[in-house]
């Protein structure tokens, strides 16, 4: 029989016994505590030792170069830049009235004219010679008139004769006026000032009714045209005039005023066209131009706002660097609306804050900068 099969027979036997039994579980439990506890002690002494290192490079690594803004409020504005293009103020096709052969085209093609200025002859001659003849007429009538009315007067002829002759006189009277309105149409005029974009009438053509003769475009006012995103529809409702770049004439800055917003968008981008009348008593607008026109959606006025480019984004995490005792500080931010270069800090910056706006990629929290340059202002603006 082995010995750890007999049953002690003292109490102190039995108790020993369970010692020893219990003694492995013991030593494992001490030895596992024992090795938890180094590793922590271990894990700290790292951490420590890490941290006093990078506190070492910190100030040991040199200062870094840092040029400055100095941060004061302004105003800044959500603005959005479309795309356009210039149309005639009216654009006009002009067709013939009646019908002949043109024998005189006194414009030809980019010609400006003037409101009533003939701009082609119709061969007269058959219309003079209905015109005679509607005068011949006319006279036989009236003076029929003139003798049926003394005869009347004495009785001699019942008033229905003399009515019939009025009547006459009457119609006699049109048909002399419409032969006078038809000669006048063999001059072809101009329905309004303008330019000849298009030319139809030759010398020696014979026209028809309503066959093209010109077309006019009126430019002395011109008006751009601008598809409207539908989300920007409500603001460009409490709007009256727009600044307008003309591209083609080196950046030119004109005014335009709002006259018609479509009340259903034009294509299947959902763009709704918007109209602004521009003034073009010089002429350099013509029709087909590009335009870029600035809509300004929102002032911000008093705000705080930097250079786009000076904010980090980390982890989901916006922030600049700010300079305080020479030393880089990280400062959380919260961005607003956005103007060209600049972005407006809705929480983060107060005026009076430095912010590091060149070598801010080059340092962290807590090293130490060199200050080249502050700069404020429009300066800032050129950085």
């Amino acid at each position: 029989m082995h010995p750890k099969d007999i049953a002690p027979q003292t109490r102190r036997g039995r108790i020993v016994k369970k010692i020893w039994n219990a003694l492995p579980l013991l030593l494992l439990t001490v030895t596992v505590v024992l090795i938890v506890s180094l590793f922590s002690v271990i894990n700290a002494k790292k951490t420590r030792i890490a941290a006093a290192q990078a506190e070492a490079m910190a100030n040991e690594r040199p200062a870094t170069n840092v040029v400055l803004l100095d941060v004061q409020p302004g105003i800044i504005r959500d603005r959005i830049n479309l795309p356009g293009i210039i149309e005639p103020w009216t654009d006009l096709e002009l067709l013939a009235k009646i019908s002949g052969e043109v024998i005189q085209v006194r414009v030809v093609e980019g010609d400006p004219v003037a409101q009533g200025e003939i701009i082609a002859r119709i061969d007269p001659a058959d219309y003079q010679i209905a015109l005679d003849a509607a005068r011949a007429s006319y006279r036989l009538a009236f003076a029929n008139l003139k003798r049926l009315e003394k005869l009347f007067e004495k009785n001699l002829i019942p008033k229905a004769e003399l009515e019939n002759i009025e009547t006459q006189v009457q119609t006699t009277r049109a048909q002399m006026k419409n032969a006078e309105l038809r000669l006048s149409r063999c001059n072809i005029t101009a329905p309004m000032s303008g330019v000849i974009r298009r030319l139809d009438a030759k010398k020696g053509l014979l026209l028809s009714v309503a066959d093209p003769i010109a077309r006019i475009l009126k430019i002395d006012r011109v008006k751009a045209i601008i598809g409207i995103p539908e989300s920007d529809v409500a603001t460009v409702r409490n709007i009256d005039t727009v600044k307008l770049t003309v591209q083609a004439l080196n950046d030119r800055i004109v005014d335009g005023r709002k006259q018609v917003l479509t009340a259903s968008p034009d294509n299947a981008a959902r763009l709704y066209n918007l109209e602004l009348a521009i003034d073009n008593p010089d002429g350099m607008l013509l029709p087909g131009m590009f335009v870029r026109a600035e809509i300004v959606k929102k002032v911000a006025a008093a705000s705080i706002s930097i250079p786009l480019y000076t904010v980090i984004t980390r982890n989901g995490e916006q922030y600049v660097y700010v300079e305080g005792d020479g030393v880089a500080q990280r400062r959380p931010v919260k961005l607003g609306i956005l103007e060209d270069w600049r972005v407006q800090i809705k929480e983060g910056l107060v005026p009076g804050d430095r912010v590091i706006v060149e070598g801010h990629r080059n340092v962290e929290d807590g090293q130490r900068v060199n200050i080249v340059r502050i700069v404020s202002g429009k300066e800032g603006a050129r950085l």
